[in-house]
Formats: C-alpha cells, sequence, structure tokens
C-alpha cells in the first residue's frame, strides 16, 4: 500500500502544477504578437486541465491531466507589406488575449507563494516541535 501524502507533498505538487500553469503562460506571452500566413496555422493559447488527486478520506492536492488549446480564435488583420502575407494581404496574429495572461500570470504567482508560504510554516512547526521536545 502507497504511502500517505503528507503536507510536504500535498504543497509540492500544488507547486509543481502552478509551474506547468506558469509555463503556459509564459508561452502564451511569448507568441501572444506572433503572426502566420494561415488561421489553422496561427498559434493558439495554451491552458492546462487540472485533476483533483484524492488520498484517503482526508487529503487531496491536484495534478496536471492535460494541456490544451484555448477558443480564443486568431484575428485577421490586412497587412500586406507583411512577409507572412497572404495572397490577399491578410496574416493572422496570434489567439492569445494578453490582459487575460497577465491576470492569470499574477494569480499563479500568487498561488505558488502560498504553497511557499505552507512550506515554511510546517517546517517551522516541525523545528519547534522538535525544539520543545528536548
Amino acid at each position: 500500500m502507497p504511502e500517505a501524502m503528507n503536507i510536504f507533498d500535498v504543497a509540492g505538487r500544488a507547486m509543481a502544477a502552478q509551474l506547468t500553469r506558469l509555463n503556459t503562460t509564459a508561452s502564451n506571452m511569448a507568441n501572444a504578437r506572433s503572426v502566420a500566413s494561415s488561421e489553422a496555422e496561427a498559434f493558439r493559447a495554451l491552458k492546462p486541465v487540472f485533476r483533483t488527486h484524492v488520498d484517503g478520506p482526508d487529503m487531496a492536492t491536484v495534478d496536471v491531466e492535460r494541456i490544451v488549446q484555448s477558443d480564443t480564435q486568431p484575428k485577421r488583420r490586412h497587412d500586406p507589406a507583411h512577409p507572412m502575407a497572404d495572397a490577399d494581404g491578410y496574416v493572422w496574429e496570434a489567439g492569445v488575449d494578453e490582459a487575460t495572461e497577465m491576470v492569470e500570470m499574477i494569480e499563479t504567482a500568487r498561488q505558488y507563494q502560498n504553497n511557499v508560504q505552507v512550506l515554511q510554516t510546517a517546517k517551522s512547526l516541525i523545528l519547534e516541535t522538535v525544539r520543545m521536545g528536548k
């Protein structure tokens, strides 16, 4: 039987999930202003899909199940001078909402920091308990 998760496992898994979320957001921001010569080739924002990982009746955390493309559609822009313009002079801008991605990045950083604080608090409590036992 696998060993039950502890607070360090829970916070660690949550931090790993937030890191995946931050990486997809960074990729989205890096590609936000990219263009393509067709709608099919245009970049679409990536989003992680989380799944609850339950470990017994009193413990749950999160796993990244998969990464999917968002529904944000690329935008067609007339720019006949652009080297990637199609025969009609259009390019397709990435399907990324930069404002949404910035909010996502801030929220992700806060969630990650919350889990760092959980680990620091747990460590402090354990050290204090050990000191009291001496």
